[in-house]
């Protein structure tokens, strides 16, 4: 089951949840913070479970996507809460990280 939604952080931040759940325990998900500018919508980081453990990405302008980082040694239902927490508290640092 997947219980996807987009939340509003500021008027051109968005953080995108994808939890996949079966029997109330998350499986496999993916979080995505974006920034839109005039040049579109942008990826600023990526939390996800793509390898089954929990995993960062960090975008930037210039050098895109980069290598994965582990991140939050819980369940992936607790990777994904702490991911999703993480984004709301620092998004305007992970903005400012991204333009470097």
């Amino acid at each position: 089951m997947s219980g996807s939604y987009l939340r509003r952080l500021d008027h051109n931040v968005r953080l995108f949840v994808e939890p996949v759940t079966e029997q109330r325990e998350v499986v496999r998900y993916s979080v995505t913070l974006t920034l839109a500018s005039d040049e579109g919508r942008h990826a600023i980081r990526v939390y996800d479970s793509a390898h089954g453990f929990n995993e960062m990405h960090r975008h930037t302008r210039t050098g895109g996507k980069h290598a994965g980082e582990r991140l939050h040694a819980g369940t992936l239902g607790e990777g994904m809460r702490a991911a999703i927490t993480e984004c709301a508290a620092g998004y305007r640092a992970m903005i400012e990280g991204w333009d470097r």
